[in-house]
């Protein structure tokens, strides 16, 4: 058996240490390590599973990719219609990162009550449309039938239907304005489901509707559209698959990734990477000093025992792993209690959602969490490494003891 760790068992199994006068500062030490680690498990979780979300929800919406023609002007309307009979669709072999393209029409509009009135976009979508990205955000009713013929089924947002007093069976008459905006066209709309994203940007405006409609109001050939949502498989890859995409595409299109086209939304998301290492970084600033400290208070307190071991032969390593094996069960015990704690938390916001956000600021109605058994595992190995580097620092007084004075120390 390793003698170190034979005594360091012994002492650790003891009783003497715990009511001795290191006793506060162990546990000190064990709740800074603990809460450390809740408050580690929690950022990354949260912060990575915020990241993911808001990406999850704003790409659900508006596509990965949207090709489009180059003369088009950047805004939500799209005006100069393209053909869809493309090479890169409906598959877009080309490029194998990408899962699917989907074509799509956009137009302004107003809708127009006794009691108010509210600035919409049509979002004219068909059959080839992905509806299995915003289903989850269908809270009532159902999502529009567009496989057969030319209807008019529409998907609403809670926020507009509130503001304008409408529910599920109302119906809904959109103005458009023509091309030439000399006189609108008004078509009288049926609300058979309401969706709720949190996605402000594109709950306050956009309504989901057959694309068909706006070929008809727009006066384009049945075979145009105004765009093409694309969606890569990667997100991580998509600035590569965006250039590919855009290679691939045709000398009179364009493509736009939605980092670009949303460059704030993803400017502010890269900051959650720098927040999260910061916590991590003071976190275990502050476990490894605690830690560091309660090791210089057990060997003050056992420099006795330090001088008898080094008088019966102990080299000054031999004793300082002593210390050391004892500062890891420290460490051990600190970490059980945090990822005890932590995962605790992090699993009943999963399933009940306590914690809520506000989603005109963070684009979600109640904290996410992303709970990755690698990251945990990681964060762990990596606390508990650290920690043991810091603590060869303070063990080196061990070296400085001497002996004779040890055995006398009182």
């Amino acid at each position: 058996m390793n003698l170190e760790y034979f005594i360091a068992k012994r002492l650790n199994g003891g009783t003497s240490y715990k009511s001795s006068a290191s006793s506060t500062i162990i546990k000190i030490a064990i709740a800074a390590i603990a809460i450390g680690m809740v408050m580690m498990l929690i950022s990354i979780a949260t912060g990575i599973g915020l990241k993911r979300e808001i990406r999850q929800k704003v790409s659900a919406f508006s596509g990965d990719i949207l090709v489009s023609n180059f003369d088009g002007n950047n805004s939500e309307e799209t005006v100069n219609p393209i053909t869809i009979n493309q090479d890169f669709y409906p598959n877009f072999d080309a490029v194998p990162e990408v899962t699917h393209v989907q074509a799509i029409t956009t137009k302004a509009g107003m809708i127009r009550t006794a009691e108010t009135f509210e600035g919409v976009v049509y979002k004219g979508v068909g059959d080839d449309y992905d509806w299995s990205r915003i289903e989850d955000y269908i809270i009532e009713g159902r999502k529009p039938e567009l496989t057969g013929d030319l209807n008019n089924e529409i998907l609403m947002s809670t926020y507009l239907a509130k503001r304008l007093g409408f529910t599920v069976g109302d119906k809904a008459v959109i103005h458009f304005v023509n091309k030439e905006n000399t006189r609108f066209r008004s078509r009288s709309l049926d609300i058979v489901g309401l969706y709720e994203s949190a996605y402000q940007e594109f709950d306050k405006i956009y309504i989901i509707g057959d694309r068909r409609h706006l070929t008809f109001i727009n006066k384009w050939e049945k075979d145009e559209v105004g765009a093409f949502e694309v969606f890569v498989d990667d997100f991580d890859n998509i600035e590569r698959v965006n250039n590919e995409v855009y290679e691939n595409s045709g000398s009179m299109l364009r493509s736009i990734s939605i980092i670009q086209r949303n460059y704030n939304i993803f400017e502010w998301i890269k900051l959650f990477d720098f927040n999260i290492m910061l916590i991590i970084v003071v976190m275990i600033l502050i476990a490894g000093i605690n830690i560091a400290v309660a090791l210089l208070v057990l060997v003050l307190e056992r420099t006795r025992m330090i001088g008898i071991l080094k008088a019966l032969g102990g080299s000054d390593w031999n004793v300082r792993k002593i210390f050391i094996y004892n500062a890891m069960y420290l460490i051990g015990l600190g970490l059980f209690w945090g990822n005890l704690i932590g995962l605790g938390i992090l699993f009943a916001q999963k399933y009940f959602g306590f914690i809520k956000l506000d989603p005109s600021t963070y684009y979600v109605s109640e904290a996410p969490v992303l709970i990755n058994g690698w990251h945990i595992l990681s964060l762990n190995l990596g606390v508990f490494t650290i920690c043991v580097l810091i603590l060869l620092i303070p063990s080196y007084i061990i070296t400085k003891i001497s002996p004779v004075r040890a055995i006398r120390f009182e």
